[in-house]
């Protein structure tokens, strides 16, 4: 088994996330699903972007997110994903590795420009995302760095991977390296549409042990079981599932083992002011947790408190150091 280099390495869609307020009527003019992602070609890409108000512009992605925040927490941190050699491109991998993370999947030199997604926030802090994949979608096995996932505890595969066909081929080569290095494979189902198109194959995954541990929210977890009743989707996911954690906005979240199903309560937020980015510094938190041997329940308040921070401002990422907010109150990494 390799040496441990990495805590988490994470493995998604590389983007940029142009970021907007709007209200709900722009919502209704332009045909967006309120809350959804919605994936468009580069004519819409570039209609929204002409139609919505000023944006701020920051890279984000589902997986990166959450290992941004992996590493705001201290912890030893990587990230696979594709972007093109053009300026979004090289924003995304400076501010990736300007927040400590360890990037060096090759830039595309030809094809479609790197992923954006153009990101409308309403008044209730509810985002709608509508995600051109660009350059994001030409992962591939080949970008897939073996010494990397064998030197990583977790490996964290985003449910919007399995969009595009090879980076399906990528996600599943990485789950089989993690597994034959012992090591341990997480993957969050991202979003109720996407769930939606993916539903079986997400089971399989889940039930063949692909994946160890399972990342959903309550809209994706009826969209799995195709249920509106929580407590009997949360038994199937308890039979289903090695350790997953289901996330309940204000009412916090739940840890799922074949054993039991705790609650764990949500952190107090003084406004909501953007829940872009909440399930992703979760998982973040979760997982650093888990990686530094924190039981179910320190791996979820960790998570509570990273989710708080982000979703009192604009952005998918941390404004302040998650390791320090940690000590304060009361969890040491």
């Amino acid at each position: 088994m390799a040496n441990l280099r990495y805590d988490v390495l994470g493995i998604g869609n590389a983007i940029v996330d142009v970021i907007a307020r709007a209200e709900d009527d722009f919502l209704v003019e332009h045909g967006m699903h309120k809350g959804s992602m919605a994936l468009i070609d580069e004519a819409r890409a570039q209609a929204i972007y002409a139609a919505m108000g000023p944006a701020v512009e920051s890279s984000g992605g589902s997986a990166a997110n959450t290992i941004v925040g992996v590493a705001s927490f201290g912890a030893r941190a990587s990230f696979i994903g594709k972007v093109r050699d053009d300026d979004l491109g090289r924003t995304f991998a400076h501010d990736i590795r300007a927040a400590s993370v360890a990037f060096d999947t090759k830039a595309a030199i030809s094809g479609p420009s790197t992923a954006r997604s153009y990101i409308m926030v309403t008044p209730d802090g509810e985002r709608t995302m509508n995600t051109f994949l660009g350059a994001a979608q030409d992962l591939t096995p080949a970008d897939i760095d073996e010494a990397r996932v064998a030197s990583a505890a977790i490996t964290y595969l985003e449910g919007y991977l399995w969009d595009p066909p090879h980076a399906k081929d990528a996600f599943v080569k990485a789950a089989e390296i993690a597994h034959k290095n012992k090591r341990r494979v997480a993957l969050t189902l991202s979003d109720a549409f996407c769930v939606d198109r993916y539903r079986t194959e997400f089971l399989d995954l889940i039930r063949k042990g692909t994946v160890d541990i399972i990342f959903a929210n309550e809209r994706e977890l009826h969209s799995l079981y195709e249920t509106a009743d929580f407590a009997s989707a949360t038994k199937a996911l308890r039979d289903d599932a090695k350790l997953a954690v289901v996330t309940r906005s204000e009412k916090g979240c739940v840890v799922v083992t074949g054993d039991f199903v705790e609650p764990v309560a949500a952190e107090p937020v003084d406004k909501v002011v953007d829940v872009t980015g909440a399930g992703d510094l979760f998982a973040a938190g979760f997982l650093v947790g888990l990686s530094r041997g924190k039981e179910h329940r320190t791996s979820a308040r960790l998570g509570a408190l990273a989710a708080a921070e982000v979703i009192q401002h604009l952005g998918a990422r941390p404004a302040v150091s998650l390791k320090a907010l940690a000590a304060e109150n009361g969890v040491a990494l």
